[in-house]
């Protein structure tokens, strides 16, 4: 059989992760700049001009960040980024209710859900808490009925990402939110994912608590939010003690060149998200296509319908994901969850799926982007498919052996 050849090397490296991370837009970075340098106040100052200026532009990012959410700008609290949101709702809202007396203690959540969701829920434990972790199916998502099921138990709280991060599976938020209300609990859903990719309607959907990071978006690192319903109130206890930033809820001084940033890509994902995903879209067609033209084998894991525009997640039929990126150094792709990079475990997603532990180890997620090319989807196909006959050869034998 003919082997595929390798297409050339690309001047810079083919970025096809960008469910880990994505590249700050220039435009984003443009609106930064300013904060560092110039206009260089502390927003709680508010005795001076300086600080007045820093405080209008926290005020008018958090006001994007509530437009694109679906949300009033008094229900956007501004953290570090998702993780930290994550605890910050899931832990406070526990402990403020345990503080108030109420006697529920079950909290539920679902096995694919972000480690940081996952691990926030099972600290709780030692605190009283009674954890429970729903499967999911082989398409990745919840069966409400499972989820109904759950909540014949008085429970406090349920939180359901919205996008998940390894096969860009999108829950049905609006339907699991109205199950959960239903039954008297607080719902809480990560956005990490969803946000600027999905439209999102946190106030429709009677969300109580919901988690954004900026760097998913194609905003700065080290900044996020939490969005906290005010009608009805939602109360939660603060994680930290300190000057009472943010309603008390996350205190330490606020960032501007970051959440200016936040708040400039939350409002260029308004203006273009329904494009971009349309273009998105397309390209992940393309690159799908022409992968299986290469391997009619490749499995697609996930459900093929309730999926954001730029997730595969592709088990390949003879190498495994190791093999594959050795031999292709200039494709950025990922085995999983970056937040699990060091672990040598398969991904607990795929398990949850059902996969095997060996189908595991043949798995990318291939993340496609604002800025992916058409050119980048073609390399990588084929860079792909060369890499994939080369490490399924079978291997030379020595005419002496």
């Amino acid at each position: 059989m003919r082997m595929t050849e390798a297409p050339p090397r690309p001047n810079r490296p083919v970025y096809l992760d960008n469910q880990a991370t994505t590249r700050c837009d220039p435009r984003v970075l443009a609106v930064m700049l300013p904060y560092f340098s110039e206009e260089y106040g502390n927003p709680a100052s508010a005795e001076h001009v300086m600080g007045h200026i820093a405080e209008k532009a926290v005020e008018d990012a958090r006001s994007h960040i509530a437009a694109l959410l679906g949300a009033d700008p008094r229900e956007i609290v501004l953290t570090s980024g998702a993780t930290e949101s994550n605890n910050i709702a899931i832990k406070g809202a526990a402990r403020h209710a345990k503080a108030t007396g109420d006697a529920r203690r079950r909290i539920i959540t679902v096995a694919t859900e972000h480690k940081c969701v996952l691990e926030s829920v099972a600290d709780l434990a030692d605190e009283g808490f009674e954890p429970i972790v729903l499967p999911v199916g082989a398409d990745g998502l919840l069966d409400p009925v499972m989820l109904r099921d759950a909540l014949t138990v008085p429970t406090l709280l349920v939180s359901v990402m919205a996008v998940n991060n390894e096969i860009g599976v999108i829950q049905d938020i609006q339907g699991l939110a109205r199950i959960v209300k239903d039954a008297g609990a607080l719902f809480h859903t990560d956005l990490a994912q969803a946000t600027g990719k999905i439209p999102l309607d946190l106030t429709g959907w009677k969300v109580d608590l919901a988690s954004v990071s900026g760097h998913k978006l194609y905003g700065p690192k080290g900044v996020g939010a939490l969005f906290v319903r005010r009608r009805p109130r939602v109360r939660i206890a603060p994680l930290f003690s300190g000057g009472g930033q943010e309603r008390g809820l996350r205190s330490g001084t606020l960032a501007p060149p970051l959440i200016v940033g936040l708040g400039e890509a939350c409002r260029l994902a308004a203006l273009e998200m329904a494009d971009e995903a349309a273009r998105i879209a397309a390209l992940r067609t393309d690159l799908l296509t022409r992968l299986r033209t290469g391997m009619p084998a490749l499995a697609v894991n996930g459900s093929a319908e309730a999926r954001i525009a730029g997730n595969l997640n592709l088990t390949f039929p003879g190498a495994t994901a190791a093999d594959l990126m050795k031999r292709v150094p200039d494709l950025c792709v990922s085995t999983g969850s970056a937040c699990s990079s060091a672990d040598v475990e398969p991904s607990y997603v795929l398990r949850a799926l059902g996969l095997t532990d060996e189908a595991a180890a043949r798995t990318l997620r291939l993340g496609i982007g604002r800025f992916t090319s058409a050119a980048d989807i073609e390399y990588a196909a084929a860079a792909l498919i060369a890499a994939h006959e080369g490490a399924s050869a079978p291997a030379a034998t020595s005419p002496h052996s």
